[in-house]
């Protein structure tokens, strides 16, 4: 089954039931809240292009995990925890510029930094594991739960967080942030 493209952003992913691009096939090439009716369980995924953001829970709720251009021949390439992916969207502004500040509390206070570039440390470069709030002003960017990239991911794109439940943490750890870049 095939979906039709949103024509404001052109993207297109294949989500595969069985390991290695094996198995049913479902192509997408627009935001979908629910995915369950195109297939039972993903165990590869082939991103032909655009950056996605994929959900393990219907309507966009749920771990979510980033994936840009490439293919991904079992759920662990893109560090899943399971074989569960309920919905599925295209990322805003992934082009262009990058720029964030990262706010040592809530509401934009404390110890300010700003990023333009990935950092696989965030504690190297702000002196602290939590950030509280942040305004992301160009581009989007994937905080990861730990360093080098590993760990619950959260995708924030342009706006301002108040609150590390705005990017739907359920704590304010950050290890490592990095922008998202269509290679």
């Amino acid at each position: 089954m095939k979906l039709a493209p949103n024509m404001d952003r052109m993207g297109k992913i294949f989500f595969y039931e069985d390991k290695n691009l094996q198995g049913h096939c479902f192509e997408c090439s627009m935001d979908c809240p629910e995915l369950s009716s195109h297939f039972s369980h993903c165990n590869s995924i082939r991103v032909e292009s655009g950056a996605w953001v994929l959900y393990e829970r219907p309507n966009f709720m749920g771990c979510q995990y980033i994936l840009t251009r490439g293919e991904y021949p079992d759920y662990q390439h893109w560090m899943g925890f399971s074989d569960s992916i309920r919905s599925c969207r295209m990322v805003q502004n992934h082009t262009g510029n990058f720029h964030i500040r990262l706010y040592e509390r809530p509401e934009f206070k404390g110890q300010i930094m700003e990023c333009s570039e990935d950092w696989p440390s965030v504690y190297d470069r702000f002196g602290h594991r939590e950030v509280q709030s942040c305004n992301v002003l160009d581009g989007a960017w994937v905080f990861y739960e730990h360093p080098n990239f590993r760990g619950h991911q959260y995708l924030l794109e342009r706006g301002e967080y108040h609150h590390f439940t705005d990017w739907s943490a359920m704590h304010p750890t950050v290890g490592s942030i990095r922008r998202v870049q269509e290679l």
